[in-house]
């Protein structure tokens, strides 16, 4: 059996990092970081859209109350 060098033994070591660290990226399965970071992201955007519609809303509900502020003024 032949012996491995410095330089195979150092790519082996990198290779085994990479995947580690490629395994916690991407996950093993279960969901790993980019998983969680989309799951935030849709939770944030669905929060975006809530608040646009109920800004809508209370822009809605203030121009409302400005006309019938200003019917009211002028009877």
């Amino acid at each position: 059996m032949r012996m491995m060098n410095e330089f195979e033994a150092q790519v082996l070591s990198d290779l085994s990092v990479l995947k580690t660290q490629m395994t916690g990226l991407m996950g093993d399965g279960n969901g790993g970081r980019l998983a969680e970071l989309e799951r935030r992201m849709e939770r944030h955007e669905q929060n975006w859209q809530r608040a646009k519609g109920f800004l809508a809303a209370m822009s809605v509900l203030f121009a409302v109350l400005e006309v019938a502020v200003e019917a009211w003024r002028h009877h």
